[in-house]
């Protein structure tokens, strides 16, 4: 058995005042359980995206037909609720889930010494989108799944897998100024990949909003335009991001860039290669279920990939402090005649 040690008046009311600070002084976590609690939140981003298109493509989007309680009655989901029921609010339910690994990852940010001031404040940026997208989410269901309102809730996670990514990059990495590893040139094509990308994501929601799977059973609105001319567009978009990442890898051999930065352009370029072969069997096979759901996965490795690229461009080194070396032998003083 553990020994609880006992706490006086004046350490339960520091505890109360600030919890993140009662909890720093008596515990140091390794970089390696830092690490850890920032993949932590990286991997629950990916899996809400996942578990989220379940629930739209099993068509439970209104299993739970009010919120922030199930039902009016209800706050879970009853047995006469069925299956859509149980998606549905196992899906809510998930959210606390990535609440934990956000939570753990600020009190590990926090507790870590030296403190990095910067470290929690992107993990308390990632638990104000997750609250703000949880918000969202209700808003999904009060409008009975408006597909803009849907496509904002899809763009707001993946804002929220980019800054828990960022936030794993910088455990790794020091407070210093950051350091180009490629000339502006190379980095202004990364970041015009990047935002064809960007396009390419919100195009794919706007897809998704008109086409076949509205996310319940019941008469929901789509997006007004032609599902087949938007995929299109989709599509000519996705060769305009791989034409850009193959550019972008031409471009770090040709000035010779350091691997880190090549090594993710090659990542890219294949998982690019993958989320196409996925994207045009969907297409031609009429969307089943399955692949529509790879592909949303797909979608999150895509951004993390082109996340992945930008980062690797620049580089913080971890500040080492000085240690003083033996001083310099000096000469004897000659003996006195």
């Amino acid at each position: 058995m553990v020994r609880v040690p006992k706490l006086t008046r004046a350490e339960i009311a520091q505890a109360a005042r600030n919890p993140l600070s009662f909890i720093a002084d008596r515990w140091t976590p390794s970089p390696r359980t830092v690490r850890r609690a920032a993949m932590s939140a990286v991997v629950m981003a990916v899996l809400i995206v996942v578990t989220g298109g379940a629930v739209r493509l099993t068509g439970s989007g209104l299993g739970c037909p009010t919120w922030p309680k199930c039902t009016e009655e209800s706050l879970t989901a009853t047995r006469e609720m069925g299956i859509h029921g149980a998606i549905e609010f196992g899906n809510r339910m998930l959210t606390y889930v990535l609440c934990a690994a956000v939570g753990w990852a600020i009190i590990a940010a926090r507790s870590a010494k030296p403190w990095r001031r910067s470290l929690t404040r992107l993990g308390w940026a990632q638990f104000w989108v997750v609250m703000g997208n949880a918000v969202l989410g209700g808003i999904v269901v009060l409008v009975g799944l408006n597909p803009y309102t849907v496509a904002a809730h899809f763009l707001l996670t993946t804002a929220l897998l980019t800054v828990a990514l960022v936030t794993w990059q910088r455990v790794r990495e020091g407070d210093v100024a950051p350091r180009p590893l490629v000339g502006k040139a190379v980095s202004q094509l990364a970041w015009l990949l990047a935002v064809a990308a960007g396009l390419l994501i919100t195009v794919g929601t706007v897809v998704t909003g008109a086409g076949r799977h509205a996310g319940d059973s019941s008469d929901v609105p789509r997006i007004p335009v032609d599902w087949k001319l938007v995929s299109q567009l989709h599509a000519d978009l996705a060769w305009v991001v791989v034409a850009l990442a193959v550019a972008l890898w031409f471009v770090l051999k040709a000035v010779d860039a350091p691997v880190g930065p090549l090594h993710r352009a090659r990542d890219l370029f294949l998982v690019l290669m993958g989320q196409g072969v996925i994207g045009y069997v969907q297409y031609f096979t009429n969307t089943p279920e399955i692949l529509v759901g790879l592909h949303m996965l797909g979608s999150c490795l895509v951004w993390i990939a082109v996340v992945r690229v930008l980062l690797s461009l620049r580089e913080r080194p971890v500040a080492v402090a000085a240690v003083p070396g033996p001083a310099a032998e000096q000469p004897e003083p000659a003996a006195a005649g």
